[in-house]
């Protein structure tokens, strides 16, 4: 290969591949680690409801992305990026300059839901674009009929808030105020956002500075030879990881409570084919889309297919070669390949969880080694907007929740652990408390919603929240409310997720279990969740009496559990 000199360079050695390797991994950490610091929001700043990451100049293949961002932003990204370099080809979106930051969160356009809003910036290197850095942050409030944006009986995208394709937010590295005005005019609280716009921003420009050091250290070609090589190298591992897998196909189902509007439960249906050393997952057995928000956009579908399966092979580099043998055939026809105008708040949040859940299903038949039964599998998204008398402000807050792990071959799991496809987690209680208007009456594990297995799940959280002055409204796009997450090989499943209201004193259970919205609050009245437990592996017959005894002693089971279950008597 040559360099910028013309010279020809070395071939490249492993030691340099490794360090250019960590280098990309060290430039998006920082990225992220910048991002949260600099942010206004607690979902962002504390709940780290956030990625960034780096893609190619051509395509927008994936590069790397921070450890430390949420999962099903890992090919989502990546096919946003791509779509704003379509875009640009094709003359539908204003070509870059240096500086240049384009903004889109048109879930249509490789996205999720409205409030994943995605930042891409282009990095130029002796007047080309060499790469493109992107990041995505959820934003608390995005418009919509409701504070949060999480609609639950929403039958239109446009009902769940702003739509904005890609337009440069920031042209020469200054903000557009007018492209500002108009988003700040469609959203609540919008002199709080300006904050998370510009740490958004910054966290680019942080990742745009660490990348220029490493090409200028070791050159772009060798950089380029680097990541080209890092793909080839994933793509291998990822290959020789399915060929362990015996061919033949593998089928499982998973279940959507409802959609928020219609009271019936929808169905994710999953063939998985293993052939060789490709795995090809075919889900066109789905429900039709739906008419409440939750449907799937593509981008979303296939991401939560690829953080499964990096889930079941941890070892394999986060780049767009793990993905190469996977193949999603495009599930046309069903939920989980919605278009305009399908409502779509709970996809990220939600259904990308069942999607994950089902290729566990699938895929613990033929691994039953590595791949665990089913996690919580609900972000618990609980949205609540109001004005707070005392400090004469408007508030909205977003509260994310964890839950179980799935016991696994080896071992029993976390307790309210943040969900695999999100990995985000709850902002701190007494930051929450001091922001708002609000008081945590109750907040610990919740004992007993761990599927009962030879190696249990971990166990959900209950916490109840109660409005101490003003008035507020209440949203919630929930899931797992009516089946708990699916126990595998003989274990149980996890406890359901469980929502009261309570009003006056008065207890209120959704009509959709987790789903509802607008439930006026005022002050004095509560709400209380109970999040759900993952899911059991191997018959609990089986499990160890020590360790069941040992449950009871922590409070975990009660006897009587530990005899029905488990079978055996204390």
């Amino acid at each position: 290969m040559s360099g910028q000199d013309g010279a020809t360079e070395p071939p490249l050695d492993t030691l340099t591949l490794s360090v250019i390797q960590a280098a990309l991994q060290q430039a998006c950490d920082e990225m992220d680690l910048a991002f949260s610091r600099a942010a206004f929001s607690p979902v962002i700043a504390e709940a780290n409801d956030r990625s960034d990451g780096i893609y190619a100049a051509d395509d927008g293949a994936l590069i790397a992305q921070g450890n430390q961002g949420l999962p099903v932003f890992v090919g989502v990204m990546q096919y946003s990026t791509r779509t704003v370099i379509e875009m640009i080809r094709d003359g539908r979106c204003q070509p870059p300059e240096e500086g240049d930051i384009y903004i889109v969160n048109d879930p249509y356009l490789g996205g999720t839901h409205l409030m994943d809003v995605r930042f891409v910036m282009p990095v130029y290197r002796a007047g080309k674009i060499f790469c493109w850095l992107s990041n995505t942050g959820h934003w608390p409030d995005i418009g919509g009929a409701v504070p949060g944006g999480f609609s639950a009986s929403a039958t239109a995208v446009e009902q769940e808030g702003l739509r904005l394709p890609p337009v440069k937010l920031f042209k020469g590295g200054r903000l557009d105020p007018e492209i500002h005005a108009i988003i700040c005019s469609n959203i609540r609280v919008a002199d709080q956002r300006i904050g998370d716009i510009k740490a958004q921003a910054a966290a680019l420009v942080v990742g745009r500075e660490r990348l220029l050091e490493i090409l200028d250290r070791y050159g772009d070609d060798t950089v380029s030879a680097a990541i080209r090589e890092l793909r080839s190298r994933a793509a291998a591992q990822m290959r020789a990881e399915i060929a362990r897998i015996p061919d033949g196909t593998y089928r499982s189902r998973a279940y959507v409570d409802s959609d928020g509007v219609v009271d019936e439960p929808l169905t994710i249906a999953l063939a998985v084919e293993k052939k060789g050393d490709t795995l090809t997952f075919d889900f066109s057995g789905s429900s039709r889309p739906c008419a409440g928000p939750m449907n799937s956009v593509l981008a979303t579908t296939m991401s939560s297919v690829y953080l499964a399966v990096r889930h079941i092979f941890p070892d394999v580099p986060i780049n767009a070669g793990a993905f190469e043998p996977l193949v999603v055939r495009r599930p046309e026809g069903t939920f989980l390949d919605a278009r305009y105008p399908r409502p779509v708040s709970g996809c990220a949040a939600e259904v990308s969880q069942r999607i994950a859940e089902a290729v566990f299903a699938a895929l613990v038949q033929a691994l039953p080694e590595k791949v665990t039964a089913a996690p919580a599998g609900s972000s618990g998204n609980f949205a609540l907007g109001g004005h707070d008398p005392a400090r004469g402000r408007d508030y909205v807050m977003y509260q994310i929740s964890g839950g179980g792990y799935g016991g696994d071959f080896y071992h029993d799991r976390l307790a309210n652990g943040g969900s695999p496809p999100r990995l985000s987690q709850s902002p701190p209680l007494p930051v929450t408390g001091q922001a708002l208007s609000v008081l945590y009456r109750h907040y610990a594990l919740r004992e007993g919603s761990g599927g009962a297995g030879k190696h249990r799940g971990g166990f959900g959280l209950a916490y109840e929240v109660e409005l101490l002055r003003g008035e507020a409204r209440a949203s919630f796009v929930m899931d797992h409310g009516r089946f708990g997450p699916q126990g595998v090989l003989g274990g149980r499943d996890g406890a359901v997720n469980e929502v009261i209201v309570f009003r006056d004193g008065e207890a209120h259970i959704p009509p959709h279990l987790s789903k509802e919205q607008d439930i006026p609050l005022k002050a004095g009245d509560s709400v209380r969740v109970g999040t759900p437990g993952g899911g059991g592996y191997g018959d609990p017959r089986e499990r160890d009496p020590e360790l069941v005894r040992r449950d009871v002693e922590l409070g975990y089971y009660t006897p009587e559990q530990a005899r029905d279950l488990f079978g055996v008597a204390l």
